[in-house]
């Protein structure tokens, strides 16, 4: 009798728990129907792969400086041209009074507010009363002119208009510095000085002043030539619709563009010249370039770019996820890492100690790159670092050699700026004329020279056949 009892327990307790059981079982059904009974959201829209995904939220910070800190103002100007004294109301007593109430006012002070403000501009028409005349001996027509008259332009025999020097300033910056497309310039000049032209007009004034610019482009190049250490890159830029390379090679104070339909070994060899590596005085040139092999064809030391190598390991492990604690990428990013952080110790380190460390890296490379990793990639990478080797820890021993080619990457944003503003250039001249006024600005910027000032300097010298000579020598 007591064992029926407990077997009668036992199975009562089953019908307990599967009694739960079923009761969960029946809301978790219940609410699966009510889920698929709603209508469907419609799925996420996902964005094109040309898309950059959103940047992950920062913590908030109050934009401004931290309280207690002295207070930021316009400083105050060298000189004062114009000196002005509002009208004040005053009583019948000749005393200031309040505007509105008519009331004397109390404790009566003078104040100086300084305001800095620009004078409007207008068009300035000026007839240049010149004489002309036939020259038996030069065999050419002579004819006066001032210094800043532009010279007549070719079959300008009939009475007509050109653009003075300011305006022709002026419009190269916008176009060139500025990166303003032509029919917003012409909107500007009609705007503010009131002066009519047609986005047709300032294309042929580019071509014109580039034709000016093209001593001091040659100029320019030959200087880079001699540069000692010489940062080269490139880049695409379509003309007239078609693909081609934009060029840069520049130096501390000096920057020259180049635009090319090839991207061949032929191109940086005649801007730098097959002579680059050596000045002829015995004293060794250094190029400063990314990967590419165009630019191992030079004789005379070399650095590639550190960045470029941190840029494809991180992406190579970003493709490959299995290869994150791959013990390569780990070393290999730690010591480029190491080399740029060494460099910037130069200062630092006794002499000795200095070199000590940069033997002990270039003994890191050579065990990188000396060896098998039994993966694709990192053999891969492994066999650049070895084709290189003599070419990554080349400004640890040379002061002014950098580690990175960002001298290049820069000069060439401006440009990369213009070319999605723009799509590129309309023709073969027109991109040399852009290419060489975008020289001869950079490089003005470069030297810390006003680009306004110095555009009109080298019109005037081109206008009356004299030379500049010390305009882009090099500083150093």
């Amino acid at each position: 009798m007591y064992r029926a009892y407990q077997k009668i327990d036992r199975l009562q307790q089953r019908a307990d728990r599967l009694a739960a059981e079923n009761k969960t079982l029946r809301q978790k059904l219940a609410d699966v129907t009510a889920e698929l009974k709603r209508k469907p959201a419609a799925p996420a829209r996902q964005a094109p792969s040309f898309v950059k995904a959103n940047a992950p939220e920062k913590s908030s910070k109050k934009p401004g400086r931290k309280k207690g800190h002295a207070a930021a103002v316009r400083p105050m100007p060298e000189k004062i041209d114009i000196h002005q004294t509002p009208a004040v109301p005053v009583d019948n007593f000749g005393k200031v009074c309040c505007p509105e109430c008519k009331s004397q006012l109390n404790d009566v002070r003078q104040h100086e507010r300084i305001v800095e403000d620009i004078v409007p501009a207008k068009v300035v028409v000026t007839c240049f009363h010149t004489t002309s005349g036939w020259c038996a001996c030069c065999r050419k027509q002579i004819e006066s002119r001032m210094e800043d008259q532009p010279p007549i332009q070719p079959g300008m025999e009939l009475p007509q208009g050109q653009l003075g020097i300011n305006a022709l300033a002026t419009a190269m910056m916008m176009r060139v510095c500025y990166r303003m497309p032509l029919r917003q310039i012409t909107r500007l000049f009609l705007q503010l000085p009131g002066m009519k032209l047609c986005p047709g007009a300032i294309v042929k004034q580019i071509k014109r002043v580039a034709k000016w610019m093209e001593k001091q482009y040659h100029k320019l190049k030959l200087v880079i030539r001699a540069a000692e250490v010489v940062h080269a890159d490139e880049t695409g830029w379509r003309t007239n619709g078609q693909n081609g390379y934009l060029w840069t090679i520049n130096t501390p104070d000096h920057t020259l563009y180049h635009i090319d339909k090839s991207r061949g070994a032929k191109v940086i060899a005649e801007l730098l010249g097959k002579a680059f590596g050596h000045d002829g005085q015995g004293k060794s040139q250094t190029l400063v370039s990314d990967f590419y092999s165009v630019y191992d064809q030079f004789d005379g030391p070399q650095q590639k770019c550190l960045v470029h190598l941190l840029r494809e390991l991180r992406d190579t492990v970003a493709k490959y996820p299995e290869l994150v604690d791959h013990i390569f990428f780990k070393r290999c990013k730690k010591l480029v890492q190491d080399m740029l952080r060494l460099k910037k110790r130069w200062d630092e380190i006794d002499r000795a100690d200095y070199q000590r460390l940069v033997k002990r890296i270039e003994q890191r490379l050579a065990e990188l790159a000396g060896k098998s990793w039994n993966d694709p990639q990192a053999d891969r990478l492994s066999k650049r670092l070895k084709k290189h080797q003599a070419n990554l820890t080349t400004f640890l021993h040379h002061k002014k050699v950098d580690g990175t080619n960002n001298a290049a990457e820069r000069a060439i944003r401006p440009a990369v700026v213009m070319r999605k503003i723009t799509g590129g250039s309309r023709s073969s001249s027109g991109a040399k004329a852009w290419a060489i006024l975008a020289s001869v600005m950079r490089t003005a910027e470069q030297q810390g020279r006003d680009v306004f000032e110095t555009i009109k300097t080298l019109m005037r010298a081109e206008w009356s056949g004299q030379e500049i000579p010390t305009l882009f020598v090099d500083s150093s």
